[in-house]
């Protein structure tokens, strides 16, 4: 009698082929991510030098400023007409989620991006640096033949290239793109250590070249940490979520507004440009994608006043949808972290025995985390950016989690009503027998 052979186990993946073919393409990703990222922030800093002169305060701007917003308008137009770039693209974590960018669009992107954010528009660099990168390794997955999975993670490495040297933190960028992106089987394999050779190459060019890291920008007063703290986090997560959710409204109110406009694209952008620079000649620190101008509102967080700080968040808010809704391109991490900072110093003003600090990281990581859905990773960029204690990311970690199951909590319930709304009530109908393609069989 025969014994059945037993079936060959399944090679590693790490010891096929295409898995080292993926680790060289890494490294050329973090090479092209990192020079893309030194020429584009390079760029965008150079040409936003104009805003250098103002003050923090009431009425802090130029009213010369309106005009360059709105020539930024008139250039957005322009060149979104030059490139065909679409009046809506995918978002940035929409392209992450499908793992997928269209080359095609690289090129409106980055240059209505590059304008934008020299403009003045409330906005990020990160959503023209991830289409570079990931629109990079899309093209050199086509140009390679890889297969559909592969071709997804070289993407996701193409992220990882462009965001390394920018957020100058090999394990927040690879614990965000994870976090959205959620690669699953083989895949999550080749995708970290894709992630993390592309992001490490790329950090390296750009710290030898430029010498910055994204660590320790918001010095906060240094805490001890106490039990109650962690009880605290709750409620300053519920806040949070009630901010995320002000903020989806004006985006999804600014993306009405502005689509329902029946003129020319270029009035659209020169419109939300007019806009956004007005009330930048009002509160100056909503301008921009609000890095610098959280330092500036954390340094002079006892003396700015707390109705100006209240305005001054509300308005970021309001100059954030505007910029998205009126055609302008960029990414909402950077302004998200601005309107959770400065949610933070607001808490602390309106209630002093919360610390500083406190308020100031548990917010910073709540609001982008319930945003984008990526609550560890902002987590970690929280830790990274203030410096808190080991212990003072217990509550940070509370409230990030807090926010994101309230919105996610939201969201089930808006989805659960609207269901019911689009289906009325019929008489229910006697069950079909099942059939083998329905079980999937």
């Amino acid at each position: 009698m025969t014994e059945t052979p037993e079936p060959a186990a399944a090679q590693p993946v790490i010891q096929r082929r295409e898995f080292w073919v993926l680790m060289g393409q890494a490294v050329v990703l973090g090479v092209f991510g990192a020079i893309a990222a030194l020429i584009f922030v390079g760029v965008i800093t150079f040409g936003g030098r104009w805003y250098s002169d103002s003050q923090p305060g009431w009425f802090g701007g130029h009213w010369w400023w309106v005009a360059v917003a709105a020539a930024a308008g008139v250039a957005v137009g322009l060149v979104r007409r030059l490139t065909r770039l679409p009046w809506r693209t995918p978002g940035l974590f929409d392209d992450l989620r499908t793992e997928h960018v269209d080359p095609g669009l690289v090129p409106g992107v980055a240059a209505v991006s590059a304008v934008s954010l020299i403009g003045g528009a409330s906005l990020g660099p990160e959503k023209a640096l991830g289409t570079m990168g990931g629109g990079a390794g899309s093209w050199l997955a086509r140009r390679r033949g890889f297969t559909s999975s592969d071709a997804q993670v070289n993407t996701l490495a193409g992220f990882a290239g462009a965001y390394g040297g920018l957020f100058s933190s090999t394990l927040i960028v690879v614990m965000l793109i994870m976090e959205v992106a959620r690669p699953g089987g083989q895949r999550f394999t080749k995708a970290l250590a894709a992630q993390i050779v592309s992001s490490s190459v790329s950090f390296g060019i750009y710290f030898a070249i430029a010498g910055a890291v994204f660590l320790g920008d918001y010095t906060v007063p240094p805490y001890r940490f106490e039990d109650w703290h962690l009880l605290v986090a709750v409620p300053i997560g519920l806040f949070a979520a009630v901010v995320v959710t002000v903020l989806v409204g004006f985006i999804q109110g600014a993306a009405r507004l502005f689509d329902g406009l029946k003129v020319p694209a270029v009035a659209k952008s020169v419109l939300g440009g007019a806009i956004f620079g007005v009330v930048g000649v009002l509160l100056p620190m909503t301008m921009f994608s609000g890095g610098d101008q959280l330092k500036t509102m954390l340094a002079g967080a006892g003396t700015l006043g707390l109705g100006l700080l209240i305005v001054t968040l509300v308005a970021k808010m309001f100059t954030f949808a505007v910029s998205q809704g009126s055609g302008f391109v960029g990414g909402p991490i950077f302004p998200s972290l601005f309107i959770g900072g400065a949610a933070g110093i607001v808490v602390h003003q309106v209630i002093p025995g919360v610390p500083l600090g406190l308020a100031f990281s548990c917010l910073l990581a709540a609001v982008p985390g319930a945003l984008v859905a990526a609550p560890f990773a902002m987590v970690l960029m929280a830790a990274f950016l203030t410096q808190v204690g080991a212990l003072q990311t217990a509550p940070v970690l509370i409230a990030v989690v807090t926010a994101f199951l309230a919105m996610e909590g939201v969201k089930f319930l808006l989805v659960s009503r609207a269901q019911a709304r689009g289906s009325p009530a019929r008489p229910t109908e006697p069950p079909k027998p099942a059939t083998g393609a329905a079980h999937g069989e």
